[in-house]
């Protein structure tokens, strides 16, 4: 029965994340025609686009989970079988814990926080807004049945849950009392002894979600639970925490990230990939170091399209390496160029991590593209110059240029050119919205991919979603949970109180900008850049401020750092996807990528200390 029911819920899972997509691409595209042909457009599709971005969401985190696949960071190298097994228990523990408190609070902001006149389309916002609670009580049960079949462990874990109902208690009462219409004299008493359990235990239980993010805790249970307690501990509503989640998830901006993620999962399904390479490869391999670039070039394309997710290695490295390999560069260096390769293209547009810091920096979203166009074309001339002196000192071998083979190789590859130059000549002509341009690479690709070059069909198009939905979970529901954390700084004037002590102990903008850098560097290596943003970018908008640094050059000097972070070790989130593809020791890995991390280092220094690459181009 159970099996059943799993089953059941699993297909419905599917079914409706599918749907969500699908319509979440057909609406902004649907709205753009109406526009255009007819000088209307869809009604309330707005609405539609972000409360599907808010569905969606919710169903691909309870995916996420169920395939044990949330952004995580784990330091158990080393450990025993034994050990690591505790260690899982202890995270699915506190897992099961904070999603149930998340949940309850979902819950009441549902039911308290619409009224009945609020709609999105003919159903009352409420209802909708109730996947938050549902999706959170999913996850919850789903850390506990994650745990081997031991009835002791598993009971353990379970006692996470009513531990979780009770760190909510104010937002159970508060359901209550919505539900019955008052507020019983024993609800007071509750209150009371809840605060008194609170402050004693919010600070232990902050330093151990702290703790339990090197053990492998989702990162977006560490950043909602530590927003969760501080709330608890200033006697703030607790639904402030699914109110700042749903504000940011119905922002105008978001959907464009899970779209062009999509877009970017459907190229790498295909073989467009291997259409890029031998373009690249028919253009470049002519001069020495050629196959580097190619390599560089290809994994730009791509990681402009997936963001900073690892896709990009984890789709092309085994490709790229082996026309590497094939060309006489060394495994050390082939190894090493991919894995700094990995992220090369987070400056350029339609990068989703510069959408990202657009909208919690409330800067123009184009002026961060064409910011980042020259930063971006600097890293990887940097990377290029180092593959082309490496084949000289090596003596690779050239292939010879062949204008014919060039001829071909464009003509195969042309519709995945022209990709790019469509999204950008529509989103800067002002054709389309952010959030249409994104939904036109998702329906360009599928034209392209099942209709002319038939790479997939139709029945490959569920498996494929459902291959980028952790990507998808993983990322929003991060960006959800970080927005409270990000929210309860700002109210608790934490910007404020880092630009007064930066302003009496840091006097030269120079010095300010290498401390920015280097605390920049570590926030990379041990955050991903998704919860970055959320957190760290409020802190540091006020210093710009203070030290008159221009808006879209500190967002390219934040975004060139996070990029380098990935390389950066211990823990640069690269390193490890590099040591899985690979199948080489992470410690190799380390050494592989020194001399890139360097060469980055540099360009990331350049970009930091002239602000000429970031704003040449931009208006004022």
């Amino acid at each position: 029965m159970k099996d059943r029911l799993a089953g059941l819920l699993q297909s419905i899972e599917r079914k409706t994340v599918f749907a969500a997509v699908f319509l979440l691409a057909l609406i902004p595209v649907l709205e753009v025609l109406a526009r255009k042909l007819f000088h209307t457009g869809i009604p309330n599709s707005t609405n539609y686009i972000h409360h599907l971005v808010l569905i969606l969401t919710f169903l691909a985190g309870m995916i996420t989970t169920r395939e044990k696949d949330h952004l995580a960071l784990t330091l158990k190298m080393g450990f025993s079988e034994k050990m690591k097994n505790r260690m899982d228990l202890l995270v699915s523990f506190f897992a099961s814990l904070f999603t149930m408190a998340f949940a309850w609070s979902a819950f009441s902001f549902a039911l308290n926080g619409f009224s009945r006149e609020q709609k999105v389309g003919p159903i009352s916002t409420k209802y909708i807004v109730l996947i938050m609670g549902f999706g959170f009580t999913v996850m919850a049960f789903r850390f506990v049945t994650r745990i081997p079949k031991d009835k002791h462990n598993r009971l353990l874990v379970s006692a996470g849950l009513v531990l979780g109902s009770f760190l909510a208690i104010k937002p159970i009462i508060n359901i209550l009392s919505n539900l019955t219409g008052s507020f019983p004299q024993m609800f007071e008493s509750l209150i009371m002894g809840y605060d008194r359990c609170i402050a004693l235990l919010g600070l232990p239980l902050i330093i151990t979600l702290v703790i339990t993010a090197f053990l492998g805790m989702p990162i977006f249970i560490v950043l909602g639970g530590i927003a969760f307690m501080l709330f608890a501990q200033g006697g703030q509503a607790l639904e402030v925490v699914p109110n700042e989640s749903y504000t940011l998830l119905i922002d105008h901006s978001i959907p464009a990230i899970p779209l062009f993620t999509i877009a970017g999962f459907l190229l790498s399904e295909s073989k467009a990939g291997h259409r890029l390479v031998n373009l690249f490869r028919s253009l470049f391999s002519w001069f020495p170091g050629g196959l580097a670039v190619v390599s560089i070039l290809v994994c730009a394309f791509f990681t402009t399209f997936t963001g900073a997710s690892g896709v990009t290695i984890l789709a092309l490295g085994g490709l790229l390496f082996m026309v590497l390999r094939e060309g006489n560069y060394s495994k050390k260096f082939s190894t090493g160029l991919l894995t700094a390769s990995g992220s090369i293209g987070l400056l350029f547009p339609p990068s989703l991590p510069i959408i990202l810091y657009g909208v919690i920096a409330q800067i123009s979203i184009k002026d961060m593209f064409i910011g980042g166009i020259l930063p971006g074309i600097l890293m990887i001339l940097v990377m290029a110059i180092v593959g082309v002196l490496y084949a000289r000192h090596s003596k690779v071998k050239k292939e010879t240029f062949q204008a014919r083979q060039v001829l071909g190789s464009i003509k195969s590859a042309i519709w995945e050119i022209l990709l790019p130059v469509i999204i950008l000549l529509f989103y800067f002509g002002g054709i389309t919205t952010l959030v249409e341009s994104s939904a036109v690479a998702v329906i360009y690709i599928l034209i392209v991919e099942l209709l002319i070059h038939r790479d997939i069909r139709i029945r490959d198009l569920s498996r494929i979603i459902q291959k980028c939905i952790p990507i998808i979970g993983g990322v929003l529901i991060i960006l959800a949970l970080a927005k409270a954390l990000s929210f309860f700084m700002v109210d608790a004037q934490v910007p404020l109180k880092l630009t007064e002590w930066v302003q009496e102990n840091i006097h030269s903008k120079y010095l300010f900008l290498l401390l920015l850098n280097i605390g920049l560097l570590i926030t990379g290596c041990f955050m991903d850049i998704y919860s970055a943003i959320l957190v760290v970018v409020p802190l540091i908008i006020p210093l710009g401020d203070l030290f008159q640094i221009h808006p879209v050059h500190l967002g390219i000097i934040f975004l060139a750092n996070m990029e380098l972070g990935y390389l950066t070790p211990p823990v640069g989130l690269n390193l490890f996807l590099a040591s899985y593809r690979f199948k080489s020791p992470v410690q190799k890995i380390y050494r592989n990528i020194l001399l890139f991390f360097f060469i980055q280092l540099v360009s990331v220094l350049l970009i930091t200390y002239l602000p000429f690459f970031s704003t040449v181009f931009l208006k004022s």
